[in-house]
């Protein structure tokens, strides 16, 4: 049939033209091609018959669109239309231009189209409106042009005319304020503001008195069989004129109080019975919501989307919900925009009082068959929570998780967390919630909500710590180990606080609710509403072993879970020495010892190292591959030193509380200073103009100023260090990014952060240096926020000939000590500088602050180069118990270079004691302006003094002027 078709078009078959092109719609509706009928739709167009003409521009509007260049020929059939006598042609070229015109198209015959706004019959009238706006949509820049005509139709009679004309006044406002917000409208500069106070625009809100008055008159109107719709008058012109109320109330106060009246009137005395009243409800609360009404208009909205959530219709269900979710979106906006009553921003008369009224029926929508009236349901339910009813929401919330498609849990489980943590009425409440969460959905919950979990945790009173260990304990005992979050959390719990586990526990709960999952047990069996007493048993050492033992041999025990399984049985091993019989010990060190041949380096390397860690804690040596001992301290002994045992027992001490407030306000300063202004370097100061740029990603490494470091202008960011060392090669290029993780005063523990590894001077010959001071540190991966996150494997560089193995918790060997023996010292330039005298020390006190002295003993290794210096660090321990996790951070001039070693302990005994080592740390200085500018240190010491983390920032500047 198409290729007859092409065959008659080919050969000019005028008497058949109508007929094909009539075959050609059928076919386009089927799917197939018929681009070559479409200059035959033109031939159509441009007949002087009635029929032909109504096949042609049938064909046109289906067959072409309006990018097909061929559509120009038609312009001037077109206007020869417009202007004919018949006024249904005249109408077949109206909807011709409402469905196809181009911007030339309607610049040209937008005068015509004018023209038959004033026609005298109704039936032209109405298909001009609909024109004028395909018009006036393509053209914007004629929207003024037209504004007097268009408000002269709003009188017409026609009900047909009316409608036409309130949706071109509808789309002229939505292209009035396209065009102003978006090209800049011309002699507007693009703002909002601009819009509302358009020419156009106040033209309309004129015409807002007979919008009312027309909307009334439908109201009032009586029994019309041309007009009813299911027992209302014309639904169709009342939805059009609310939403065009819509629009002129928007942020125009004047105008919002003239339809206020009508609008409580059309909200009212709207029948709901049918849907054509439905949606004239509809549309009547879109628009109180969208103008500037008062409290009780709005409840009384809320209040009919309220009834639309009982009604059977699941559309009208769906669209209640939206809209109900976006009323109390915007009211929350309002609140912090405005100030709002109450404590969330509501009062009694408000839209989101009135909601919190219909929140069962909303709960009750999350029960719905339907998905999608399920998903409406809990985004309203999550702007639904606050401070009264968090509990009660929060426990539907987790009832539903029970229910909800699995790919659905892991942002349900985020949502959650967010609810806990803002609206959260107690401690014991947000833990109980978020284990119950994860003994739902631990296995698709996101790591981010594990770690807030265990982050809870350990902010936690002991108390409270006791009560989650054992909650946990019982949750995965009784897992199927398909909870990977559950496991997570539990084995990480049971490490840390696995000595709460060996004590009973009880405790009350309030009678009001309080916890989730025990509390609804509870009062199923008790209905009396007397609190009943929860109580865990005393567990022994070699059950909570065997729990955990279990859950790491079942073969669908993920990697994750092994690992952190190993530092659980290692800590526990620490956690059960005083308690745990001779038999459970051993089996926690033979199943640590289990894993030191797996086939996962991860497992491998942690069954190795836990394993030196617990003989290092009972005192034994432990021998590498060559028959030393792997901590480098005791050559030839069968024990280590007091030193490695504290050392190890500090290794497995509880983690240090984590601050997530601290933490997020660390990330937001590094943003906004990543983002603000031009400079992209998030360690840019702010400081003036006349002062030494901070290093960008591009630049080279000059230390910053002292200024710059410890808040002499701008944000205080201060050099990176490996253990303590700043970094010192001047050319190395440091990454600007706004996660920098070796920002050590904005540490995300507000603790040292991850150090960066420390570069180590390069002997004048190339070879090994024989006077160095034992091997450079391997450098230390960075923290990293996430606490589940895969952890990295540090690998110790291999020792170089003439070397010993590096102990990782003994003091320095006599070699690396500067009080018992030479400073290491770098090899000379000249070798008739080896053997000179050393000069006598000097000794400048640094600073004393709550028990910790500190000063520095100063000497002059070089005597041919008077610039280098060795300043010797000693910390003195003034209190009555030892000072743990010491570390000293030092920043100096741009002018000075500096090197430091770490020190010889982290932890400082007390001084004057009989068997006591002095800690000390090295630093080699260069003062590149000996003799014009003294040496001057800024000295940031932290510490833990009888459980209390110390900070200290201080000055250092009593060096000997000229000699330093």
């Amino acid at each position: 049939e198409s290729a007859m078709i092409r065959t008659a078009i080919r050969e000019e078959q005028e008497h058949y033209r109508h007929r094909n092109v009539a075959k050609l719609l059928f076919m386009h509706m089927l799917g197939y091609p018929t681009h070559f009928g479409q200059l035959e739709c033109m031939k159509l167009v441009a007949s002087p018959h009635f029929p032909e003409k109504r096949i042609g521009y049938l064909g046109m509007m289906l067959l072409l669109s309006e990018q097909q260049e061929v559509l120009m020929l038609a312009t001037n059939s077109l206007k020869n239309d417009l202007n004919s006598s018949n006024k249904f042609i005249s109408g077949l070229a109206l909807a011709a231009i409402g469905n196809l015109a181009t911007p030339d198209m309607s610049r040209d015959l937008a005068p015509e189209v004018d023209k038959h706004l004033s026609n005298s019959n109704p039936y032209l009238r109405k298909k001009a409106c609909l024109a004028m706006a395909r018009c006036l949509r393509k053209c914007p820049d004629m929207v003024e042009d037209f504004v007097e005509r268009v408000v002269g139709l709003l009188n017409d009679r026609s009900h047909g005319v009316l409608i036409t004309v309130v949706q071109l006044m509808t789309q002229v406002l939505v292209i009035d304020r396209e065009y102003i917000l978006e090209e800049g409208g011309g002699q507007y500069d693009g703002d909002e503001d601009a819009y509302y106070e358009s020419p156009t625009r106040t033209a309309f809100l004129k015409l807002v008195p007979s919008l009312v008055k027309l909307l009334r008159n439908l109201l009032s109107m009586g029994y019309s069989p041309d007009h009813d719709v299911g027992g209302i008058s014309d639904p169709f012109l009342q939805v059009q004129i609310l939403t065009l109320l819509r629009l002129l109330g928007a942020n125009d106060v004047k105008a919002s109080e003239e339809m206020n009246d009508v609008l409580a009137q059309v909200a009212t005395n709207t029948e709901t019975s049918k849907n054509a009243g439905n949606a004239i409800l509809y549309e009547c609360v879109q628009t109180i919501m969208a103008v500037e009404s008062d409290d009780g208009l709005r409840v009384l909205a809320v209040n009919i989307l309220g009834r639309f959530l009982l009604n059977r219709d699941n559309n009208i269900r769906y669209v209640a919900l939206n809209t109900l979710a976006k009323c109390i979106a915007d009211g929350a906006h309002a609140a912090r925009s405005g100030g709002g009553g109450g404590e969330n921003g509501e009062d009694d008369n408000t839209a989101a009082s009135a909601l919190q009224r219909h929140r069962t029926t909303v709960v009750d929508c999350l029960k719905d068959p339907d998905i999608s009236i399920r998903q409406r349901a809990l985004e309203l339910i999550y702007h639904l929570v606050n401070q009264e009813n968090v509990e009660a929401l929060t426990a539907e919330l987790l009832n539903y998780l029970v229910l909800c498609p699995r790919d659905h849990r892991g942002d349900i489980c985020s949502r959650v967390l967010k609810v806990v943590d803002k609206f959260s009425p107690e401690d014991r409440w947000r833990v109980d919630t978020l284990i119950t969460m994860l003994t739902i959905a631990g296995r698709e919950c996101e790591s981010s909500v594990q770690s807030a979990t265990v982050v809870y945790i350990s902010q936690s009173s002991e108390d409270l710590r006791a009560y989650a260990v054992h909650k946990l304990l019982k949750a995965i005992r009784d897992d199927d180990g398909s909870q990977q979050g559950l496991l997570n959390v539990g084995i990480w719990s049971i490490g840390e606080y696995g000595d709460l586990l060996l004590k009973p526990y009880s405790y009350t709960p309030p009678s009001s609710g309080g916890n989730l999952s025990e509390v609804a047990e509870l009062s199923a069996m008790a209905p009396e509403s007397t609190p009943v007493t929860v109580s865990f048993m005393e567990l022994e050492p070699a059950s909570v072993v065997e729990i955990v033992e279990e859950v790491m041999n079942r073969h669908t025990c993920p990697l994750e879970v092994k690992q952190r399984a190993l530092t659980c049985f290692t800590k526990l091993r620490e956690r059960f020495e005083n308690s745990a019989d001779a038999a459970t010990l051993e089996k926690i060190q033979n199943l640590v010892k289990k894993y030191e041949g797996s086939s996962s380096l991860e497992l491998q390397l942690r069954s190795c190292e836990y394993g030196a860690l617990i003989n290092a804690i009972k005192g034994l040596s432990v021998k590498g591959g060559d028959g030393d001992d792997i901590f480098g301290a005791n050559q030839g002994s069968e024990s280590v030193s007091d030193t490695v045992k504290t050392a190890a027992k500090e290794a497995l001490a509880r983690m240090p509380v984590v601050d997530i407030k601290l933490i997020q306000r660390k990330r937001a300063e590094r943003a906004d200073a990543f983002m603000e202004g031009d400079a992209m370097d998030p360690f840019d100061t702010g400081s003036n103009d006349d002062a030494t740029p901070a290093p960008t990603s591009s630049g080279g490494g000059d230390l910053l100023d002292l200024n710059d470091i410890f808040g002499g202008g701008g944000t205080a960011v201060p050099a990176a260090t490996q253990n303590g060392n700043a970094l010192k090669a001047p050319s190395a290029k440091i990454e600007a990014t706004p996660n920098n993780d070796v920002d050590l005063l904005a540490d995300i523990f507000s603790a040292p952060a991850a150090p960066a590894p420390a570069p180590v001077a390069t002997p004048a010959a190339g070879g090994f240096d024989i006077f160095g001071g034992g091997q450079p540190a391997a450098p230390t991966p960075a923290i990293q926020n996430n606490l589940f996150a895969p952890q990295p494997v540090a690998v110790n560089p291999a020792p170089s000939v003439g070397s010993s193995l590096v102990d990782p918790f003994a003091a320095p060997t006599p070699s690396q000590q500067p009080q018992q023996a030479s400073a290491p010292i770098p090899i000379p330039s000249s070798p008739a500088a080896v053997g000179g005298p050393i000069p006598s020390s000097t000794t400048v006190q640094g600073f004393s602050h709550q028990g910790l002295a500190v000063e520095f003993e100063c000497t002059k290794p070089d005597t041919w180069n008077k610039q280098n210096s060795l300043l010797v660090a000693k910390f003195i321990n003034t209190t009555d118990a030892p000072l743990y996790g010491l570390h000293l951070q030092v920043a100096v001039p741009k002018y000075v270079t500096m090197e430091m070693k770490p020190p010889t302990s982290t932890t400082v005994p007390v001084t004057g004691g009989s068997s006591t080592k002095q800690v000390t740390q090295t630093i080699s200085v260069t003062n590149t302006m000996l003799g014009t500018k003294n040496l001057m240190l800024k000295l940031k010491a932290s510490f833990t003094s009888k459980g209390t983390k110390v900070e200290h920032l201080a000055t250092c500047s009593g060096f000997p002027a000229g000699q330093y």
